[in-house]
């Protein structure tokens, strides 16, 4: 088994407010649970209002498994959010 750590930091510049980014933050990691039965947080940047980091762990079950993931991830924010990706951190995944 493999676990898979990844950072996804994005930007969103409509965002004037803490309340709004919590919203924003909010609905992109609830869909992120929802469709890929995985652990995510906001872990960075907390007070930065237009700038989103956050954290996803999930445990899959070879290498070319937890790859697939990944990209489906960077693909499903890209596709349901209009935060832009600024910066993507894939980590070495972990036997386990």
């Amino acid at each position: 088994m493999k676990i898979l750590f990844m950072k996804i930091k994005l930007r969103a510049p409509w965002v004037h407010s803490l309340k709004e980014k919590r919203m924003v933050v909010r609905s992109i990691i609830q869909k992120l649970k929802n469709k890929f039965n995985i652990s995510v947080s906001e872990i960075d940047d907390r007070d930065i209002y237009q700038i989103i980091v956050i954290g996803i762990v999930g445990i899959c079950g070879n290498s070319s498994h937890t790859d697939s993931i990944m990209e489906s991830i960077v693909d499903f924010v890209e596709s349901h959010t209009d935060a832009e990706i600024i910066d993507i951190s894939k980590e070495n995944v972990m036997d386990i």
